[in-house]
């Protein structure tokens, strides 16, 4: 049985139909002062898989899926499979200045005390998240998803990381394709000026798909545009696991002349073209 939080109804869907799997009938909503309810409707099964992201608003989104894996153990629920595409509150996972809230940590000893058995996720953003838990914890990887999608939509494109985090994604991208990648390199010329490069491909007269995991203000694809563009790129396009895009990112990036953004539905936004479903569905069936 699979059963979708508020954040991740047509995800959750999605994977119920491609499993064959039935998926339950959940009621929620917010009473007047602002609390959730929960209903969960239909015999439960022993086993059971929530699909719930909990990006913004990821208190209520946190608050759901926490009421919804304490409310399955109390009707009987043996093992709870928790899918969570985006993980909220991960980009807190060490503490920078003394007295912080290292937020990842309480997060997931959070989910574990709610009830969770086991946890599958999108692209950490931060992959020692993995070890505030005790229960097992599979990172998925939407790249293949993702390449399937530029395969469709794009002739012989260069793949490029904004930065050198990105690389590895432009990496696993350009292997399934079989193309070129590259990724966006600082270099200090003095205490006051930086240098921008790419380290050995030439990108003029090309068709260029930029890839992150995450886009939140667009800073950073903004200003791998401009310089795809200074280098010559014919056309650029932009691709991302996890569209947080805040405020106006969406109108920033296409004011620096990129053709066009797509990203996955681990978020709900105008540009989550790509399904992870599949992903999703290989992960619970290979880690059964």
């Amino acid at each position: 049985m699979i059963i979708g939080g508020s954040s991740s109804q047509k995800l959750a869907a999605k994977v119920a139909r491609e499993l064959e799997d039935i998926l339950c009938p959940i009621e929620t909503r917010k009473f007047p002062d602002g609390e959730r309810y929960i209903r969960i409707k239909g015999e439960i099964p022993e086993e059971v898989v929530v699909v719930q992201s909990t990006g913004y608003p990821q208190d209520e989104n946190l608050m759901e899926l926490f009421l919804i894996l304490k409310n399955l153990k109390n009707l009987g629920v043996k093992k709870i499979r928790v899918v969570i595409p985006y993980f909220g509150y991960g980009r807190q996972e060490r503490v920078f200045k003394k007295g912080e809230a290292v937020s990842a940590a309480i997060v997931a000893e959070l989910l574990e005390a709610a009830g969770a058995s086991e946890l599958f996720c999108i692209n950490l953003h931060e992959k020692n998240i993995k070890d505030f838990f005790n229960i097992p914890v599979h990172e998925l990887s939407a790249m293949p998803a993702i390449a399937e999608h530029i395969k469709t939509n794009m002739n012989d494109p260069i793949v490029i990381g904004p930065d050198k985090g990105a690389l590895g994604f432009a990496e696993e991208i350009a292997e399934i394709l079989g193309c070129e990648c590259d990724h966006l390199e600082k270099t200090r010329l003095s205490p006051t000026k930086v240098e921008t490069k790419l380290k050995g491909i030439d990108v003029k007269g090309r068709e260029v798909v930029i890839i992150d995991d995450i886009i939140s203000t667009g800073g950073t694809i903004v200003n791998a545009t401009k310089i795809l563009r200074e280098l010559g790129a014919e056309n650029v396009v932009v691709g991302c696991v996890h569209p947080v895009l805040v405020e106006d990112a969406l109108l920033k990036i296409f004011t620096a002349g990129v053709e066009d953004v797509f990203a996955t539905d681990t978020l709900r936004s105008d540009v989550s073209t790509v399904s992870v479903a599949s992903v999703v569905c290989e992960g619970l069936k290979q880690f059964k």
